[in-house]
């Protein structure tokens, strides 16, 4: 399934086990609308405290029970990794705090359209500050996409200002998160336990207070936050196990799989309205989408 590169693995045919459990993620977190719509009622800041909270030992019981705990403790030693794992942090939690709000306030369908986003994004980042060059097809995908979201604005009367942030920050999160030479279980626990240190205290005032869903909620409160790290840490953990088994054409195509449950929910689930021009809006992204994949398809059969 692989060959060995100097000391790098490259994917040349995709594993069956890496695919399920990808697949399985990606399920997962298009379904987590129905989740945080059960949180509907918590502010989202206590909903990050909560999360970077109880990540920690989640995240950290796993790289012990992994042997990868000397990562994290050069890391910590390294003040230029705790800066950049600072500040990707920081735009994973605002993603985060964005698509609770959005989907509490009845606008998951933003949020799927933030996700569909995202590669395109990726894209324009690369060409921009890494002065990757784009094939005609992905500039014509990239100007597509461009025109979906300003026909929304149109519509909406402002920008989407949801899509946009989700895509904003998940973008710099990626293109950031490269910088940090550690893997992604290891980068995600720096990333709660640095968090911590300001969800922790947030945590404690807001029960203190009687302000908090810990000790002042109700039983399903309690159960939902409790688990709120498991359900975090857990899929990421398994997704960066199983990408590590695909090509990463083939887990980029599947990342569509995501938004696509998500924006299925949001209008048969949540009901929430889908006008012919926010639909006009979504086609001409897929189709953005579409070419942008056709043109990762055609690069790597010609290599």
């Amino acid at each position: 399934m692989t060959t060995e590169t100097g000391t790098l693995p490259v994917i040349r045919d995709d594993g069956r086990k890496g695919f399920i459990l990808v697949l399985l993620v990606y399920v997962i977190w298009g379904f987590m609308p129905l989740y945080m719509k059960a949180l509907a009622h918590i502010p989202p800041l206590e909903f990050i405290a909560h999360r970077v909270v109880w990540g920690v030992p989640v995240a950290g019981a796993m790289l012990v029970w992994r042997r990868r705990t000397k990562d994290v403790v050069d890391a910590l030693r390294s003040p230029r990794t705790l800066a950049m794992a600072m500040l990707t942090a920081i735009l994973i939690s605002i993603n985060t705090g964005t698509y609770l709000w959005a989907v509490n306030a009845g606008r998951a369908l933003e949020g799927a359209l933030g996700y569909f986003i995202n590669p395109l994004f990726s894209v324009l980042l690369g060409a921009v500050f890494l002065k990757e060059k784009l094939s005609v097809v992905q500039i014509c995908a990239v100007a597509l996409a461009a025109i979906g979201v300003g026909t929304l604005t149109v519509d909406m009367g402002h920008l989407p200002w949801v899509a946009l942030t989700m895509a904003f920050s998940w973008g710099f999160y990626g293109f950031f998160r490269k910088t940090l030479p550690i893997g992604p279980n290891q980068g995600f626990f720096l990333e709660v336990l640095l968090l911590s240190v300001i969800g922790l205290p947030y945590m404690i005032w807001l029960e203190a207070s009687g302000r908090g869903h810990l000790f002042n909620g109700s039983p399903s409160d309690v159960a939902l936050l409790l688990s709120v790290g498991l359900v975090t840490a857990i899929p990421l953990m398994i997704f960066a196990t199983g990408a590590k088994l695909l090509r990463l054409s083939t887990v980029g195509i599947m990342q569509y799989i995501t938004p696509t449950i998500v924006f299925l929910i949001a209008v048969f689930v949540f009901h929430e309205p889908l006008s012919l021009v926010k639909l006009g809006s979504f086609v001409l992204i897929w189709t953005a989408l579409a070419l942008y994949t056709a043109s990762i398809l055609m690069r790597l059969r010609g290599r």
